[in-house]
C-alpha cells in the first residue's frame, strides 16, 4: 500500500514503495516465463539458467515488474478508496537503480460522483409542427426534376431558365484573356447559380448558334485575387440547348419508385417528411436538455479529461486551418472560449456515461450497425465505410460512444416533463448554433 497521499479535489498524488527483495522476486518470475520461449545457443527450449537470464533480460523483466506491482498497489487503493481513475497515472520513479528498493510517485485524477438529478423537476419544450401539403407537392415535383430527360431542342427555341446551355466561352480583362476563364462545350444549367452573378441570366433568351458577349463582374470577395471586384467579358458561342422534359405525374411514375399509385406515394412522403419533423423536434429538446445539464448540475471536473479535450480541439482546429498560413483565416483561436466549450464537452459527457451506466443504457449490435448503415448510405460506396470501421477499432468505438451519449439522453427525456409549442415548419427546422 501506499505510504503518503495528497489529495486536493480530484487530484491525487501518493508515494509507494516496492521493497528490492520483493522486486527482484517478481523480476525472476517474469525472467522464468522468458526462459521457456526463448531459445539460447548451448541451452535446451526451458533449460536456460535464471543466471544466464538476468545477463540477457534483466533491465527488461524489472521494468514489467515494477509496473505489474505499481499496479496492484493502486488497484488495491482505488478499490479501498472507491474511486475511478480518469485516466493513466503518470509515474515518477527519479534515481532509482537494480538492486535497491523501488521509491516512486503516481499522479492521476479520479472520476467525480455523479449527483442525484432529478429529471421530473425539468421541463424542455415540444416543437409541433402542422404538415404542409405544400412541401408534399413540391418532393412530387423534385421526384419529377429527379427523372426528367433534357432533350436537345432547334435552332429557333431560345434558352431558358432551367435548361442545358452548351457552350463555348473565354473570359477577359480588357482585351486580355486571363488564365482560367475559357471552356469548350461546357454544359452549363441556366440558374443553377454555378457562374459568378449575371453570367447566366445573359444566356437567357439566345439561341443555338449565337455568338456574343456577356459583361460581368467578379464580387469583390472572388477566391482569385487577380480577378477579385474586376469588370470581365466573356465571349460566348452556344453549340447546343437542352430542355428538361418532365415526366406526368401517374401511378406508373410511382410504380418506379416502389409505390403503388399516386396516392400511395404521396402517403410515403408524409410519413418521411412527418419522421423529420418528429427527429428535428427531439433533436431540439436534446440540445434543451443538454442546455439545462450543463447549467443546473454542479460538477467537478478531472482537469486530466479538460486537458485531453482541449487539445485534441486545439488540434483539429490547427489541421483544418492549415491551409491559411500566414493569410488571416475568419474564425481565430479564443483559448478563454475553447477551454470553456472543452468544460462543457466533458461535463455532459460525464454526465451521459454516468448515468446512462446507472441505468443500465446498452448500444446493441443492431444500432451500430444501423448507425454504419445510415452513414454508408450517404457515400457512393458504401462498402469503403464498412471497410473503415472493420479495421479501425476507435473509430467503432467513437461511434458505440456517441450511440450511447445519444440512447441515454433521449432515455432521459422520458422522465422530464414536456410542453408542447406550435411552431411553423420553417422555424422547427432552423438549425440551432453548435455547442
Amino acid at each position: 500500500m501506499f505510504k503518503k497521499e495528497k489529495i486536493k479535489d480530484l487530484h491525487y498524488s501518493v508515494n509507494g514503495l516496492i521493497p528490492a527483495d520483493k522486486l527482484q522476486a517478481a523480476a525472476d518470475e517474469i525472467l522464468l516465463e522468458y526462459g521457456k520461449k526463448v531459445k539460447m545457443a548451448g541451452f535446451r527450449q526451458g533449460k536456460v539458467p535464471l543466471s544466464i537470464l538476468r545477463q540477457k533480460y534483466n533491465a527488461s523483466a524489472y521494468g514489467e515488474a515494477i509496473d505489474k506491482l505499481m499496479n496492484q498497489d493502486l488497484n488495491e487503493y482505488i478499490a479501498d478508496k472507491k474511486i475511478r481513475l480518469a485516466g493513466a497515472p503518470k509515474a515518477d520513479l527519479a534515481g532509482w537503480e537494480i538492486g535497491k528498493d523501488a521509491e516512486y510517485s503516481l499522479e492521476f485524477d479520479i472520476l467525480p460522483t455523479l449527483p442525484e438529478i432529478d429529471l421530473e423537476k425539468i421541463t424542455v419544450t415540444k416543437k409541433v409542427a402542422d404538415l404542409d401539403e405544400k412541401e408534399v407537392d413540391l418532393a412530387l415535383e423534385n421526384l419529377r426534376k429527379s427523372r426528367s430527360t433534357a432533350e436537345k431542342q432547334d435552332d429557333k427555341y431560345k434558352a431558358a431558365d432551367g435548361d442545358v446551355a452548351v457552350i463555348d466561352f473565354t473570359g477577359f480583362i480588357g482585351d486580355e484573356a486571363f488564365e482560367g476563364g475559357a471552356a469548350k462545350k461546357h454544359h452549363l444549367i441556366l440558374g443553377s447559380g454555378a457562374f459568378i452573378p449575371g453570367f447566366e441570366d445573359q444566356i437567357i433568351g439566345h439561341k443555338i448558334g449565337d455568338k456574343f458577349d456577356v459583361n460581368v463582374k467578379f464580387p469583390a470577395d472572388y477566391h482569385a485575387e487577380n480577378l477579385a471586384g474586376k469588370d470581365a467579358r466573356f465571349a460566348v458561342e452556344i453549340h447546343e440547348i437542352r430542355k428538361h422534359i418532365l415526366p406526368e405525374m401517374n401511378d406508373e411514375l410511382a410504380k418506379q419508385v416502389g409505390q403503388e399509385s399516386v396516392e400511395a406515394l404521396k402517403e410515403h412522403i408524409r410519413k418521411i417528411l412527418t419522421d423529420q419533423y418528429t427527429d428535428v423536434s427531439q433533436r431540439d429538446m436534446r440540445n434543451e436538455l443538454l442546455d439545462i445539464l450543463a447549467d443546473k448540475v454542479k460538477l467537478d471536473l478531472p482537469e486530466t479529461l479538460v486537458d485531453q479535450e482541449y487539445n485534441m480541439a486545439k488540434s483539429e482546429f490547427e489541421r483544418s486551418h492549415s491551409h491559411c498560413g500566414d493569410k488571416k483565416c475568419d474564425h481565430k483561436w479564443d483559448e478563454k472560449q475553447e477551454r470553456k466549450d472543452a468544460e462543457r464537452r466533458v461535463k455532459l459527457g460525464l454526465i451521459l456515461a454516468e448515468w446512462g451506466t446507472q441505468n443500465k443504457v446498452e448500444v446493441t449490435r443492431e444500432d451500430l450497425q444501423q448507425a454504419i448503415w445510415a452513414e454508408a448510405s450517404r457515400y457512393p460506396d458504401p462498402k469503403q465505410v464498412f471497410d473503415f470501421y472493420n479495421k479501425n477499432q476507435n473509430a467503432l468505438a467513437m461511434l458505440r460512444g456517441m450511440l450511447f451519449e445519444r440512447k441515454a439522453l433521449d432515455a432521459m427525456l422520458t422522465h422530464v416533463k414536456t410542453k408542447e409549442k406550435k411552431v411553423k415548419a420553417d422555424d422547427l427546422f432552423k438549425q440551432a448554433p453548435v455547442k
